[in-house]
């Protein structure tokens, strides 16, 4: 084993330890051992207690994860409805506009399904991916291979969402980029074969989070004649409308952490 793939091994336990909520019950943790240990570090032990709780209770918050998004990756809107036109006029009439999909996941082994399947997260951008495809009447990619721990898929993401985009969403994929392992090698690897196909303006289909570092990759890799449009999908921009948005949920609690997980990649330019 090398030492990226060593790296990249032990970047999930690192990760893990980032994340909420690990960090709060670490604060918890130790302010409970404070205060069992010496009455003279109560009050630090008690502020550590009520930190860690507010921070497991607003980790888990939907309006805390859109803050986040917002604040620490500056994360884009959707399109318009006019981009979406515009986009559509030049697809008719340059034929060089390619929408294209980066992989988010996928399992080996679904039972309900008898197989293979994409996760929640890559059908949700392969639906966007889809409905844009369509919108503009351009042609439709995805990127995505065997992640660097994901050592148990068989078939590369980018395999699997072929067969899902043809037998659930009636389409074809014209580009399957199966080679990748993580956002850098999808830029790489994916903007080498719409280059080739003469593709010069690439509408990126990925989450919110996500967004920011994959537009900072593929841009690192694009020269000048290509041009990277974003289209991110899982935006809720009235998560905050309601008292309940800042309440705990399994909603919040995922978004607040992939917002972390990918400030920490921009963070460490990775």
């Amino acid at each position: 084993m090398n030492l990226v793939s060593l790296l990249h091994q032990i970047k999930p336990f690192a990760l893990t330890l980032a994340l909420p909520p690990v960090p709060f019950l670490l604060m918890i943790l130790l302010g409970t051992l404070l205060l069992r240990r010496s009455s003279k570090h109560k009050i630090g032990a008690q502020l550590a207690i009520g930190l860690g709780v507010l921070g497991i209770w607003f980790s888990a918050s939907e309006a805390v994860g859109q803050l986040l998004s917002r604040q620490l990756l500056h994360a884009p809107g959707a399109l318009s409805e006019q981009e979406i036109a515009s986009l559509a006029l030049r697809s008719q009439t340059q034929a060089d506009v390619a929408v294209l999909v980066l992989g988010g996941g996928a399992r080996q082994y679904v039972p309900e399904y008898g197989g293979p399947s994409l996760n929640a997260i890559s059908l949700e951008r392969l639906r966007l991916g889809v409905w844009l495809a369509r919108k503009i009447q351009a042609p439709l990619g995805f990127s995505g291979g065997i992640g660097w721990t994901a050592k148990h898929l068989a078939d590369s993401e980018a395999s699997i969402a072929k067969a899902s985009a043809q037998t659930e969403f009636g389409i074809t994929l014209r580009w399957v980029e199966g080679g990748s392992r993580d956002t850098r090698e999808n830029a790489a690897l994916s903007l080498q074969m719409l280059r080739a196909d003469g593709i010069k303006k690439i509408i990126l289909v990925t989450h919110e989070q996500h967004m920011p570092r994959s537009l900072r990759a593929f841009k690192a890799v694009a020269q000048d004649d290509m041009e990277i449009q974003a289209a991110p999908v899982g935006l809720l921009r009235d998560g905050m409308s309601e008292l309940l948005d800042w309440a705990p949920s399994g909603d919040g609690f995922l978004r607040v952490r992939y917002a972390i997980y990918e400030w920490i990649g921009l963070l460490t330019g990775h």
